[in-house]
């Protein structure tokens, strides 16, 4: 591990109180209570407030949270690693060097990773999943993309899984995190964003809406999941083997039929209003609540953005995120125009679909800033990266590629939707949220023509009920903890030893 990358690793310094002796990996008693209830505690220390003011001691853990992937597979991580390091854990958040600007919270290590997710997805190789018409052949082609980018990753996850004593781990790694944690002893969970585990109520969610029935729908996740497993595989059998010195056929192990066979627990960041925990899934799979990005408490919105916003009635946002389009100004001309015909002011971000309102050349109104009409509607404001939690309470509706996060963000923020799935959960999320009643219908992004947008607009923010029904349920995400579950679980493998006959990478779901 270069010097770099340790640094990283450790994140901010925290000063050591005199009753803790170095090293040490339980929290002591003698620091101020009230530091600790602001958060503020060190990182190093985990203590428990009691009823009667007294401080107890916990073990503290060192705890990788492994993901790789997009800006949405790696920001609702921040939110869980900072409310573990809250709780006193050291956490490390081992994900794309890309990324580091997004790994900001407070007491939270950073490891960064190889491959840049953005590059891969612009090269030839990526740019052909838009040539795939369906969501099983997408998946298809990123398991192809998937094997030479996974080779690159394993010498470093194997590094920060030495380090730390419990790996949680994002479906993006979990077969190759299992499997570096099974040859060094080190327990492991899965973290999930999307509900991959086979069950009669719905069909593998990464390949759409599509239901094949109760078995059938089983038996397709079978497949995908081997299918993902397969991605693995070669990386398996040479890199992790070599690193590890591991036997031959040690790969099987980490296959998802053997996690599944020893009850291998996974928490589900999204919440059960959304996706009820089905009811044929084994036990030790729980659906936890969402992991909200983590954002300073001193964020704020640009002064341009806020300048825009009150300048007239609540705009809409529109943002695919980190997904790409074929054709970037096509896609941001189509928007404008379906802006102007609903009567709509917008935000629009450019994401790594590269969107921006000037594309919409032919009006003559273009601009890096406002463009559009003036009057009831049509002027358009072209914004980077804007927190979520900011800016879509601000917003008539959110019209967004249904990324797992993004989908909770404008469900936290309590707005109705215009769902445009892309490709791989997004049709997934974009059913549930008509389902739900705080979008009208999905327009998928192949379907997206400039009435079909504009009509779903105008339906969105016209008629109230979508945003009564988006207020509801907004609140009753509020009242729910998505770190909680998963700090439960810590803390039981912090208090007490897995008993003998459980194998060593897998903790007890109960």
């Amino acid at each position: 591990m270069n010097e770099e990358a340790a640094r990283d690793r450790r994140g901010p310094p925290h000063p050591v109180p005199a009753s803790s002796a170095p090293g040490s990996r339980t929290g002591r008693t003698g620091f101020d209570a009230r530091r600790l209830q602001r958060g503020g505690a060190p990182g190093a220390l985990r203590c428990l407030i009691a009823s009667g003011g007294r401080l107890a001691d916990t073990r503290v853990m060192r705890v990788a949270v492994m993901t790789a992937g997009s800006r949405g597979d790696v920001a609702p991580y921040t939110g869980l690693a900072h409310g573990l390091a809250r709780a006193g854990h050291e956490v490390t958040l081992a994900t794309h060097g890309s990324f580091r600007s997004v790994v900001a919270a407070p007491g939270v290590g950073f490891h960064p990773l190889p491959v840049d997710p953005r590059a891969v997805l612009e090269s030839e190789r990526g740019r052909g999943l838009h040539d795939s018409t369906t969501g099983a052949g997408k998946i298809l082609r990123l398991m192809s993309i998937g094997r030479t980018v996974v080779a690159e990753m394993a010498a470093e996850l194997v590094g920060v899984a030495r380090e730390n004593e419990v790996l949680l781990l994002s479906s993006s790694l979990a077969p190759l995190g299992y499997a570096i944690g099974q040859g060094l002893g080190v327990p492991s969970m899965g973290v999930y964003l999307q509900p991959l585990h086979p069950t009669g109520a719905f069909g593998p969610s990464v390949i759409g809406t599509r239901s094949f029935g109760p078995a059938g729908n089983r038996l397709a996740a079978h497949v995908v999941n081997a299918g993902v497993d397969g991605m693995f595989t070669p990386t398996l059998r040479t890199t992790v083997r070599q690193l590890l010195g591991l036997p031959r056929g040690s790969a099987r192990t980490a296959r998802h039929a053997a996690r599944e066979r020893r009850l291998w627990p996974v928490h589900h960041g999204f919440s059960p209003l959304v996706v009820p925990r089905p009811r044929d899934w084994r036990p030790g799979l729980t659906v936890s609540g969402y992991w909200w990005p983590y954002d300073p408490p001193d964020a704020e919105l640009p002064a341009r953005v806020r300048d825009f916003i009150d300048a007239g009635p609540p705009p809409v946002f529109v943002g695919l995120g980190s997904a790409t389009v074929p054709d970037p100004a096509g896609t941001s001309a189509l928007v404008v125009r379906a802006l102007r015909a609903a009567g709509l002011r917008g935000v629009i971000q450019r994401g790594w679909a590269g969107l921006r309102a000037d594309e919409d050349r032919e009006s003559g109104e273009g601009g890096a800033g406002h463009a559009g009409s003036r009057g009831g509607g049509g002027e358009v404001l072209t914004v980077g990266d804007v927190p979520h939690a900011l800016l879509f309470p601000r917003m008539a509706a959110v019209v967004h590629h249904c990324g797992a996060g993004t989908t909770g963000a404008g469900l936290r923020a309590g707005v109705p939707a215009v769902p445009v799935p892309v490709q791989f959960d997004a049709g997934f999320w974009a059913a549930r949220l008509v389902a739900l009643g705080v979008s009208p219908v999905a327009v998928p992004l192949r379907q997206l023509t400039v009435d079909r947008l504009a009509a779903a607009l105008t339906a969105a923010v016209r008629n109230p009920a979508y945003a009564r029904r988006a207020a509801r349920v907004a609140g009753r995400l509020r009242a729910e903890d998505g770190v909680a579950p998963v700090l439960a679980t810590l803390d039981r493998l912090a208090t007490s030893e897995p008993p003998p006959s459980a194998p060593p990478s897998a903790l007890s779901p109960h």
